[in-house]
């Protein structure tokens, strides 16, 4: 608006110059604008108050979409609420359909439905990940809703999750959950990684570890980019699944578990160059060890009982090194 001001009080001094000196070429020369410029101005001045008139065309070009197209679009952004870049690519890899991204925005601006902001840093993601499949899973916990908390393991090489809802975080959630990704995971696990929540640093959860052969690696406090994989695929799930569910729904974790499946057959990722986690999985099968091969490297002396503080684990881990040598 203040722009629009500052455009309109120019025109009123152009106007009123040329009343004074009743010269187009002279105004139009002291003013630094084109003659034509000028007598466009004099004629608006009494219809429209010098106000800048819509650039919108007169006839619009014909609408390029079919009624089939936009009502499956529709769905798409309803069930899954995907943006108009992951609609295209789900349209195009599910029903073989190629729409333009700025069809999809015409659409969706149609239907009034606002755009999905998601707030992305200036700097370009470092992307690392481990070539094994199974050989680091990244485990968090996030909190849906009071009472409802949703355990996530990711594996750092292939993105496959294991995913479950518990009514608390405690420790023997953990050992279930830990239970449930032994059995469901297509590979065998060589290490897990958590923040220091309390609940992984129960000592039967680390027991758990043990006799899973599973080394246990907690990152540094205060630091959720060390975990950014597990991290960001639960934000996926906030923007993507629980969107579009009833949290009260007794029926959720079966929800949980098709999204779970979808997520790890159909989803494209971009970290993967628009691959499934199941297509990048086929490809680093062959360099995944067995669990029998896990167990003959697996150094249990190595190992200990963690602590959660950060400090006393650090000197316990000293104390360990001095005692050895």
């Amino acid at each position: 608006m203040a722009i629009e001001n500052l455009k309109i009080e120019a025109r009123q001094k152009w106007v009123a110059l040329y009343k004074q000196l009743g010269n187009i070429s002279v105004t139009a020369r002291r003013c630094g604008i084109a003659r034509s410029t000028l007598q466009r101005w004099l004629k608006r001045q009494d219809e429209e108050k010098l106000v800048d008139r819509s650039h919108r065309p007169k006839r619009l070009g014909c609408q390029k979409f079919s009624i089939e197209q936009e009502t499956l679009v529709l769905k798409i952004r309803n069930e899954f609420n995907y943006g108009k870049l992951r609609i295209c690519s789900h349209l195009l890899r599910h029903h073989e359909l190629k729409i333009a991204t700025s069809t999809v925005a015409r659409i969706l601006k149609k239907h009034a439905i606002k755009p999905i902001r998601r707030y992305r840093k200036n700097n370009p993601p470092i992307r690392y990940a481990k070539l094994i499949p199974g050989e680091r899973v990244q485990l968090d916990v996030c909190k849906i809703k009071a009472g409802l908390y949703q355990y996530t393991a990711i594996d750092d090489c292939t993105r496959l999750r294991v995913l479950n809802l518990y009514k608390r975080r405690s420790a023997a959630n953990s050992i279930d959950f830990l239970d449930k990704l032994i059995e469901e995971f297509h590979y065998p696990v060589q290490r897990i990684q958590t923040d220091r929540g309390q609940e992984f640093f129960a000592v039967a959860f680390q027991e758990r570890l043990m006799e899973y052969c599973i080394k246990f690696r907690p990152i540094k406090p205060r630091s959720p980019h060390l975990n950014g994989k597990v991290e960001r695929s639960q934000q996926t799930d906030l923007q993507e699944f629980y969107r579009t569910v009833d949290l009260n729904d007794p029926d959720l974790n079966d929800k949980l578990a098709e999204w779970q499946f979808y997520y790890n057959y159909f989803r494209p990722h971009s970290s993967l160059n628009g691959k499934t986690p199941i297509e990048v999985a086929s490809e680093h099968s062959a360099k995944a060890p067995f669990w029998d091969e896990i167990e003959k490297e697996y150094d249990p002396t190595k190992e200990r009982i963690r602590e959660q503080a950060y400090w006393r684990d650090k000197k316990m881990n000293k104390y360990g090194h001095q005692k050895k040598t």
